[in-house]
């Protein structure tokens, strides 16, 4: 790890994941979804923006992935689309570049055989059927999200056993934190009550989840990338508890000294079978692997999310009474 590129780092794990491996001294290079108006995403609130080298481009263009893999030896590759609901509505946009731009990362770092460093999501799981949820448990695509997911995973894995690729899959379940986006469960709870609506609109809140804060993802994929024991595996990150929405929706309210009411927005619910019902992680892999432990509680994260969300600088960002599929 002396050259490390980060793909999708414009984007909310992404730029922790950046400013994390800056602050430690590493010679990071970027990768930032190309636009006309030069923005950087989430890096331009970093204070160390400018002494990172910044790359906009895209993954879908293999030639573009060549040059820019070039003086690397590390690669996190978090570039992807994640927003599930709007995979009902473009599923191609998220073969392009979730299943292609994998095929490209690792198409491009085969021959001189770079580190990977491949983010998944505990969506390829879909609703428990054993819980805690181990790297065993069968894959099911109850979203064309989840779906593409697979998809890249499973190219990631071939160029290991067809390449000798040294690729690792890590498997994130629900990280939050600041600079997250406003379609995450966490986000739209917290500027709905920031904002002063009393009446909170959700989807379904009887789903579980294993919500890690944002810090404690980074740490666990930097450990990930430091362990020789982990090449060729699927890890998953996780904290080994869950939490239903709605109980989560209820903490959030009481750390913010507030009593908004809960309503249902039907707009929000996934189709019946899509729903993942239930997740919770068993992260027993990770901490055998490697050097790493959960440090950060979800009282704790929730707070420090909040306290970062209620900033007007940082709550402006977000547009609240519009629902961000």
């Amino acid at each position: 790890m002396k050259n490390i590129l980060i793909t999708g780092a414009d984007g909310f794990i992404g730029s922790h994941l950046a400013e994390m491996l800056f602050d430690q001294g590493y010679k990071i290079k970027v990768l930032v979804s190309y636009n006309s108006n030069n923005n950087w995403g989430w890096l331009e609130n970093l204070e160390c923006r400018n002494k990172i080298k910044v790359v906009s481009g895209d993954i879908r263009d293999l030639n573009f992935c060549h040059n820019l893999v070039k003086d690397t030896d590390t690669i996190f590759h978090l570039a992807a689309l994640i927003a599930i609901p709007y995979s009902y509505l473009a599923p191609s946009q998220y073969v392009e570049t979730n299943i292609t731009g994998t095929l490209n990362i690792c198409q491009a770092a085969k021959e001189k055989k770079i580190r990977v460093i491949h983010t998944s999501t505990s969506e390829v799981y879909g609703s428990a059927e054993y819980t805690p949820i181990d790297e065993n448990h069968p894959l099911k695509p109850q979203s064309p999200y989840s779906a593409s997911k697979i998809g890249a995973d499973a190219i990631a894995m071939s160029y290991y056993y067809s390449f000798e690729l040294p690729i690792t899959i890590a498997r994130p379940f629900n990280t939050y934190g600041p600079r997250q986006s406003a379609r995450a469960v966490i986000p739209t709870i917290i500027t709905q009550i920031a904002g002063g609506r009393s009446e909170i609109k959700l989807g379904d809140t009887s789903t579980t989840r294993d919500f890690n804060y944002v810090e404690d993802t980074c740490r666990a994929l930097i450990s990930i990338a430091k362990s020789k024991k982990t090449l060729g595996e699927v890890i998953n990150i996780g904290s080994n508890e869950e939490i239903s929405i709605k109980k989560l929706f209820n903490t959030i309210n009481e750390l913010m000294g507030n009593n908004s009411k809960l309503v249902t927005d039907s707009a929000r619910l996934r189709p019946k079978t899509s729903e993942v019902l239930r997740l919770k992680c068993d992260n027993s892999k990770l901490i055998n692997l490697t050097k790493y432990k959960p440090k950060v509680s979800l009282k704790e994260g929730l707070k420090k999310t909040i306290k970062w969300f209620q900033l007007k600088e940082n709550l402006g960002n977000y547009k609240i009474d519009i629902y961000n599929i």
